[in-house]
């Protein structure tokens, strides 16, 4: 069994396909996966679709690229993330790659989410691009080691992943594993232990490949998982059994759920 830990069925692409996405993730044994929210306005599509699945999760969080969202109060955020189905706060994050300038708006917001995972008692999600120094830094201050989460699509140094799980955090690795241009990105994915990995699709985005230029889709996590395997010279049925392990520890509420 396999978990896509983050995913949004809620776009466009996958929302107009929905019951053969899920039909797809069956068929490749992709049997739980993790709707991530990113703003506030798109939540309620987001929690409807988890409501109305009992093997598909929700959290709640604005991404750092939408700059123009109206903030959400750490109240509203934890009021929001009370419904069970909301098993984490994000994503969330820092990302100076898409945008510049000053950032600072960013860094407040992610500050408000540590606070409101913090106050939830529920794990994050983190986005970081050209980020991590503040990233990490700013997890420290805020005491993020509390709740822990996950940073998702990772493609930092091993240096960066270490002190994130220094903090209890996991490290998930995407369709860029399976790029053959992401040398570094593959030796990552051999040093980080089978007890902090996760495995993602970010679909509709980041198709692993051989799917790689297409639509991703939750069932395609199964490519993520095999690359891993190849790297690390184990069976696909132990990366499969790890990931999935380390999604129900890290999202206990997930785990209530079932």
């Amino acid at each position: 069994m396999l978990v896509d830990s983050h995913c949004h069925l809620n776009f466009r692409d996958l929302a107009d396909n929905l019951p053969a996405v899920l039909d797809a993730m069956h068929a490749n044994g992709v049997e739980h996966a993790l709707c991530v929210g990113v703003t506030l306005k798109e939540f309620p599509q987001v929690l409807a679709i988890a409501e109305r699945n009992a093997h598909i999760y929700a959290s709640v969080g604005i991404h750092p690229d939408y700059e123009d969202e109206e903030e959400a109060s750490v109240e509203e955020l934890v009021r929001l993330a009370s419904h069970p189905k909301v098993v984490a706060i994000g994503e969330t994050g820092l990302d100076y790659f898409r945008l510049q300038g000053d950032l600072e708006w960013q860094r407040a917001r992610f500050r408000l989410h540590i606070r409101a995972a913090i106050a939830s008692d529920k794990p994050l999600i983190i986005h970081t691009r050209n980020a991590a120094e503040d990233t990490l830094r700013i997890l420290r201050e805020e005491g993020a080691e509390r709740v822990g989460g996950v940073m998702h699509c990772f493609t930092e140094s091993w240096e960066v992943a270490e002190q994130a799980m220094a903090m209890g955090f996991y490290i998930s690795f995407s369709g860029i594993v399976t790029f053959k241009n992401a040398v570094a990105l593959k030796e990552v994915a051999m040093r980080v232990p089978l007890e902090r990995m996760l495995v993602e699709t970010d679909s509709p985005f980041l198709a692993p490949i051989p799917y790689r230029g297409k639509i991703n889709q939750p069932a395609y996590v199964r490519h993520v998982a095999q690359a891993i395997a190849d790297l690390r010279a184990i069976p696909l049925e132990t990366v499969a059994e790890a990931t999935t392990r380390n999604f129900f520890r890290l999202f206990k509420q997930a785990a209530a759920c079932n």
